[in-house]
């Protein structure tokens, strides 16, 4: 499958066109943001460390009967995936307390959670991606109708179940991390974007170490050491 036509370029990725209308290409970047683009730089590999844990994870969620955007892998930088309408929701799945949560709410850094907190944010940079409540969603026109919120929430909490069991294999904790969803052709709601440690906050389960897109917010260095430790980890658990 070939690209044809660039349809957007976001801050990790390329999104192209391409012969069959309902197909898309994504090609993974090497660039690196954070602090809604306060902060950048770029690391050669990391778009196809990206691609390739995110292509491993994909696959392994629709095995369990998740609907994903996934298709096949490419290249190390490209895969191949549904084209969907994107639902301007950012999903935030959190297990553990640290970051903005800590911040914001002075839960003490690290703390478990009780329970799985599954928050939404606007998909929207301009704005800063600001908190959404269920009303906002609907004043916005984000989705049809409160059940398409409770599917998505559902969807989250399994889709957090069975990531969880799945990197525990590898010794690894899963903190927190952030979905979107878009809507297929038939106009179905299916997992899109990518499942990498860019959107994930990964440690180690023994040292909590961090292997994951804070490496670069902190500025501790090493980050594709720790992104390819990660596919190491999933590859070898094979």
């Amino acid at each position: 499958m070939e690209k044809t036509v660039l349809l957007y370029e976001g801050k990790a990725k390329k999104i192209w066109k391409t012969a069959d209308a309902d197909l898309l290409i994504s090609e993974f970047k090497d660039d690196l943001t954070a602090f809604n683009g306060a902060k950048k730089s770029s690391e050669a590999g990391k778009g196809a460390l990206n691609n390739q844990i995110s292509t491993e994870l994909f696959k392994y969620l629709n095995e369990k009967g998740i609907p994903t955007h996934y298709v096949s892998t490419i290249d190390d930088n490209n895969m191949l995936h549904k084209a969907a309408e994107v639902i301007y929701i950012e999903v935030i799945v959190r297990n553990i307390a640290t970051g903005s949560l800590s911040k914001n709410l002075g839960i003490a850094d690290k703390t478990v959670l009780p329970f799985t907190l599954v928050e939404f944010d606007y998909k929207n940079d301009e704005l800063g991606d600001p908190k959404l409540n269920d009303q906002h969603c609907l004043l916005l026109n984000l989705v049809n109708n409160t059940d398409e919120l409770d599917y998505i929430r559902f969807m989250a909490r399994r889709i957090n179940t069975l990531l969880r069991d799945f990197y525990a294999t590898l010794d690894i904790k899963v903190v927190d991390f952030k979905l979107e969803f878009g809507r297929d052709k038939n106009g179905n709601i299916i997992l899109i974007d990518e499942l990498s440690p860019d959107n994930f906050r990964l440690w180690d389960a023994h040292t909590d170490e961090k292997l994951d897109k804070d490496r670069f917010r902190q500025g501790l260095g090493g980050l594709t050491e720790a992104y390819k430790q990660v596919l190491d980890r999933i590859r070898n658990r094979k």
